[in-house]
């Protein structure tokens, strides 16, 4: 049995570097292991969906630092007595079946009790040392890719205030509904082998935050200024009605205030909202060369992503972005 070396602040990377959202161990031998988890209440109605959903977006740091799931273990809070555990059984295999196609195996986790359900994964992978990806290694003359289109935020709240009928076939949310799902359930496996290939310095995903809120992370981390051209961004059909509509979730609110002191250029309040949506297993933001970057979206849009390229890094301004 192979012994692991001592956990010390020599072979322990943790904090900005790697997003928050991850501790980075190294192994020795070139070898780095990933740590991370994440759960949060259902953002559909379909319980196997939620599952893939949240197991999806727990591994998504690991795909960001460039390293590969080895295993889970499922966090669960559900309310006993309230929901039937038929319900859970279903969320869980939803999970397992997002872990069986990442390649992860998940090898068993812990349940309370809780006033409501709520479901994620904590992921360990592995990665090669010189090849880990922090939002820390940006440099200027670089281009911006994305992923995965932003609105999840926006529709999270529209389902909850909404009928169930609203995301059924010709409901009001249906077009929108299909899009999410797919895209949440879909896993950054093929973006994190996109950002390897065109040799990316820096990466982070696309979640909570907002696109605006982890860009200007990575900016700050990496020393660097950022430029969003906002028409670039991909955006989920119907998104942008879902915001004229007011179905802005409280955490955009919070995210774009916080980031507001360090966002430069457009005053324009609907696009920043759009900018800085909380988003559920979105994307990877990484960077690149300005032809890797081309290549890279194109790759991507093959196999069905929504890329594009939609900014690019400078030597002025450090952690300020610039919206046009």
């Amino acid at each position: 049995m192979r012994t692991l070396p001592t956990p010390t602040h020599e072979n322990l990377i943790v904090g900005i570097e790697t997003g928050d959202d991850a501790a980075v161990w190294r192994l020795g031998e070139g070898r780095a292991l990933i740590s991370t988890a994440d759960f949060f209440t259902p953002v559909v109605d379909d319980p196997h969906t939620w599952g893939r959903i949240a197991a999806a977006n727990a591994a998504s740091d690991v795909y960001a630092m460039g390293g590969t799931p080895r295993f889970g273990l499922n966090l669960v809070a559900w309310p006993h007595g309230t929901l039937p555990l038929e319900i859970l059984a279903e969320v869980l295999a939803g999970g397992a079946s997002a872990a069986d196609a990442g390649g992860w195996a998940v090898v068993g986790g812990h349940t309370v009790d809780g006033p409501e359900p709520m479901y994620g994964q904590a992921v360990t992978g592995e990665a090669d040392e010189d090849g880990l990806l922090t939002n820390a290694g940006a440099q200027p003359g670089q281009f911006l890719v994305l992923t995965k289109p932003l609105g999840t935020g926006l529709l999270a709240t529209a389902v909850k205030r909404s009928e169930p009928a609203a995301t059924e076939p010709g409901g009001q949310l249906a077009e929108i509904y299909a899009a999410g799902v797919t895209e949440m359930a879909r896993l950054n496996d093929e973006a994190a082998t996109a950002a390897h290939e065109s040799k990316a310095t820096a990466a982070t995903d696309v979640t909570g935050f907002g696109l605006l809120g982890h860009l200007q992370k990575l900016a700050a981390a990496s020393g660097v200024g950022a430029v969003i051209r906002a028409d670039a961004v991909p955006v989920y059909p119907g998104a942008w009605d879902l915001l004229d509509q007011g179905f802005v979730p409280g955490g955009t609110v919070r995210n774009l205030a916080h980031v507001r002191p360090w966002t430069r250029g457009s005053d324009d309040q609907r696009t920043l909202t759009m900018l800085a949506d909380a988003q559920t297993s979105g994307g990877l933001l990484f960077s690149c060369s300005p032809t890797a970057a081309a290549e890279a979206k194109a790759r991507l849009i093959a196999s069905g992503h929504s890329a594009a390229v939609i900014g690019e890094l400078t030597a002025t301004d450090p952690g300020y972005v610039l919206v046009l």
